[in-house]
């Protein structure tokens, strides 16, 4: 297979580490792989830094598949809008309404609701206190977990406050990837809000919110089949 260019978003946190796996398996297929580090903890960045730091990234790649993870949502349109975009890849992603704040998103899209009726839906209590192992953890292997704690990063709250530029969604071809174990963001609510914000039918892969921990191997495997059937479609 033709070799691609990904650039890689991470989530909340902003850590390049949360992709370390799927870059290995990318790389292992001859592929350039860029993982970027986010400016998640400092408190002068919004929207435009973030956007910023991934086009940089970027450089002089003539064009690239850019894979945005959860809240990387509302930074991917705008790095499509200045740099070279193939094709964008959403993976468990927030994806905003024009001028949304990623702050007003939840209550915008119902997601609150979502999860709780999910986790009645599963038998977890739905007013227990937050838990990152059930939440987030639940499927990832413990090595990762043991790991993790080297890597973790303060999110600021700024982001959150940080208005989106968008005008109009970018002109780029679009896939959403949906985790189907997904207990943050469930994946029939994230294959609604994909429908009704972007006329998209979301894919779905096994795995929960961090599916890049989980999953690495299934996640590379679709990131792969979407390169090809890019490559096809060109005449």
């Amino acid at each position: 297979m033709t070799a691609a260019s990904y650039v890689l978003i991470p989530g909340a946190g902003g850590i390049a580490w949360y992709w370390h796996l799927v870059v290995d398996e990318l790389r292992e297929r001859g592929h350039d792989v860029v993982a970027v580090d986010l400016p998640a903890d400092d408190d002068t960045c919004g929207l435009p830094e973030y956007a910023d730091t991934v086009i940089a990234a970027i450089g002089d790649r003539p064009s690239v598949i850019l894979v945005a993870q959860s809240m990387a949502g509302f930074t991917a349109p705008l790095v499509c809008e200045q740099s070279p975009v193939s094709l964008l890849v959403l993976v468990n992603a927030m994806i905003p309404a024009l001028g949304e704040t990623a702050g007003d998103w939840w209550a915008n899209t119902g997601q609150p609701q979502a999860k709780r009726e999910m986790d009645v839906r599963d038998g977890r209590d739905p007013d227990a206190d937050f838990d990152e192992f059930t939440t987030f953890l639940h499927d990832v292997p413990q090595q990762v977990i043991d790991e993790s704690p080297r890597h973790a990063r303060r999110q600021s709250g700024t982001l959150f406050a940080s208005q989106s530029t968008l005008t109009a969604w970018p002109d780029v071809p679009t896939k959403v990837l949906v985790g189907r174990d997904d207990r943050f963001l469930p994946a029939e609510f994230q294959r609604r809000v994909a429908r009704d914000r972007m006329g998209i039918t979301a894919d779905e892969i096994p795995g929960g919110h961090l599916v890049a921990f989980s999953h690495p191997r299934e996640l590379a495997d679709r990131l792969e089949a979407y390169h090809a059937e890019l490559r096809d479609a060109k005449p």
